[in-house]
């Protein structure tokens, strides 16, 4: 019974092994993706991921709320009529709002093709790595299915060992 906890604290031991393998490769993988990235990356597709990261966040929303907020009041209110730069039905303000969708759209996209391209191979070496935890798992189950083998093999030896020595305990009681 000891032997067979020693086997199984083992055989954890060596499971937490693996998963400790496997998670120091990932994190290599990512860093050196990571820098591959950061080495390959132009500064204009930076650029783009900045733009794309300012122009899908609530910061900008709010901004651009209260810019448009401003320039709607401020080009409707009586007292500034003198300076009204774009009165109703806002035209400049539509020209401005074509050209901002019209340059932040494929700048967005760009990143988000980039992003793409990164996580179809991150994605790749995800498969690399589960792949050879499987193999290591079906590994340890051969393992396991050997000695599940043996220690059958070896039950039904002792069984026969033991109904031998009954058979011969039984003869000496009968010759005494």
């Amino acid at each position: 019974m000891n032997e067979q906890n020693n086997y199984q604290r083992d055989l954890k031991d060596y499971g937490k092994r693996v998963d400790q393998l496997v998670v120091e490769f990932e994190e290599q993988i990512h860093e050196h993706l990571n820098e591959e990235y950061i080495k390959s990356t132009k500064w204009s597709d930076k650029l783009a991921d900045k733009i794309a990261s300012f122009g899908g966040s609530w910061k900008f929303i709010v901004i651009f709320f209260a810019i448009l907020l401003v320039w709607i009041v401020f080009n409707t209110l009586s007292f500034t009529k003198i300076i009204h730069f774009d009165e109703p039905p806002f035209i400049l303000l539509n020209l401005v709002l074509s050209f901002l969708a019209g340059f932040q759209a494929p700048i967005i996209m760009m990143s988000q093709n980039r992003q793409a391209t990164r996580d179809k191979k991150e994605t790749i070496i995800d498969f690399a790595i589960n792949y050879k935890a499987e193999q290591e798992i079906d590994d340890m189950q051969g393992h396991l299915h050997r000695l599940e083998a043996n220690f059958a093999e070896f039950r039904c030896e002792v069984r026969n060992e033991l109904a031998a020595i009954k058979e011969l305990l039984q003869e000496n009681k009968k010759n005494i």
